[in-house]
């Protein structure tokens, strides 16, 4: 089969598109031939090297976490799917022509596979950041980063629950934070001022790792309150910096039930090719993203 892989950690150049053999569902897991594999920042961050302490990786090593397919093995002990289902969820290697999923669930209707793809990781993650930044309803949090796939989700999940959310993103995404229900500001000069416009902040979540940690403590005035999925200096600054999944099969769950319910939809932003998968990484480093890049194969 073909498949996404590096044998030394470095920019997107290290990537190339191998004939591997096949990875076969151990116990508890399924195989599937993957339709669209999401494209987010942690896979570039694994391949430079970063975050390994959370994520410790063999070399040579594959590439992806997410994927959306047709399950054609199912392991030893899985009684919830069959052979022939659409699935999404999480496992390794998903850039490639077949990977294992280790947590999954059924393809809500009315979803493409390439739009599928880009929810698992970016809905657990929302999920969990929520959770440990306390925000609860009636109070208002700080978005920074907010219209790639993690803060489209945040933005949703949010609202949901009544929480009243802030999100700062370039000039070209502040009408698209306003059909998620948000208040938008444009980053850059001046935008603390512009978020205290809109008044007191509870909690805040760092989504683009931009050196903003201290503005954000400001902002809310306890480190505490403030969360970041990409910063790794800001507990530096007492500020939590959340790596680490919680239950995947949890998230997947919530992500059906809101995505059923037409309360949760992240556009895909743009479709790449196994071939284009450094373009892809390139494009995911650089930002400004509305919504997900994913993987079509």
């Amino acid at each position: 089969m073909k498949k996404v892989s590096y044998a030394a950690f470095g920019g997107p150049d290290v990537l190339d598109l191998i004939d591997a053999e096949e990875p076969h569902a151990g116990p508890g897991h399924i195989r599937v031939s993957v339709r669209a594999a999401g494209v987010n920042p942690v896979d570039w961050r694994l391949r430079e090297g970063q975050v390994l302490g959370a994520h410790p990786v063999e070399l040579p090593a594959g590439v992806g976490l997410d994927a959306a397919g047709v399950v054609d093995e199912v392991g030893e002990g899985v009684t919830d799917v069959a052979v022939g289902d659409r699935v999404f969820g999480e496992g390794a290697d998903t850039y490639a022509e077949f990977a294992v999923l280790s947590a999954w669930a059924p393809m809500p209707d009315g979803l493409s596979f390439a739009e599928a793809a880009g929810y698992p990781s970016v809905v657990e993650t929302a999920l969990r950041i929520i959770d440990e930044v306390g925000v609860r309803p009636g109070q208002k949090l700080l978005v920074g980063g907010a219209s790639g796939g993690v803060g489209s989700a945040v933005l949703q999940i949010a609202r949901e629950r009544g929480v009243t959310v802030i999100g700062t993103a370039g000039a070209a995404n502040q009408d698209y934070l306003r059909e998620l229900g948000a208040l938008a500001t444009t980053y850059g000069d001046g935008w603390v001022e512009r978020v205290r416009g809109l008044g007191p902040v509870d909690a805040a979540l760092d989504l683009a790792g931009s050196g903003v940690i201290p503005d954000l403590v400001a902002l809310t005035g306890d480190p505490a309150k403030v969360v970041t999925i990409a910063d790794l200096g800001a507990p530096e600054f007492g500020v939590r910096f959340s790596g680490v999944a919680g239950s995947v099969p949890d998230a997947l769950a919530e992500a059906a039930s809101l995505i059923a319910r037409g309360r949760l939809h992240i556009p895909v932003e743009k479709s790449y090719a196994l071939t284009e998968a450094a373009a892809a990484h390139a494009d995911s480093r650089a930002g400004h993203t509305r919504g997900r890049r994913v993987i079509v194969i």
